[in-house]
């Protein structure tokens, strides 16, 4: 991977903060030119540095209303790969990482309700092949929601 410079790290701090800033405005913080910030990001987009660009939606505006992470235990570890396909049917799921410890994959999800999260639970998710159990746990409140700081 090319090296990520500080000019790049400046312009990731910017942008991370504010994606709808003009281009001439981190240009300016930058000291460089609007042409300079377009190819720095284009690059640091085609090294996959920059890996998206979307808006962030609240979900309880959308009426869900509970976050869920699930531990989901599969019968062997080595299906991990057969039932992501199964877990990307479900649009309620938003995040699935594959993890060590108790759990053979850990799922975050959006439910309207507790009605939907047991549907989502007993009807889609137990029901995928591999599965062996889950564990569902309720979040209550987020404290904290933030990207990695970038070190200039």
């Amino acid at each position: 991977m090319e090296r990520i410079d500080n000019l790049d790290k400046k312009i990731l701090k910017i942008i991370m903060t504010n994606a709808r800033i003009a281009s001439k405005d981190v240009a300016q913080e930058c000291g460089v030119s609007r042409a300079a910030v377009h190819q720095r990001i284009q690059r640091m987009a085609d090294l996959k540095v920059i890996t998206g660009s979307s808006y962030n939606v609240d979900p309880i505006a959308l009426g869900f209303t509970t976050c869920t992470y699930i531990g989901i235990k599969l019968e062997r570890g080595s299906m991990y790969r057969d039932v992501i396909p199964e877990l990307q049917k479900i649009p309620e799921i938003v995040e699935c990482h594959f993890t060590t410890g108790s759990y053979t994959m850990l799922v975050k999800l959006f439910a309207s309700d507790n009605h939907h999260l047991m549907d989502l639970l007993n009807n889609k998710i137990q029901h995928i092949p591999g599965v062996m159990a889950t564990e569902t746990l309720i979040s209550l409140d987020q404290s904290i929601d933030r990207t990695l700081p970038i070190r200039v």
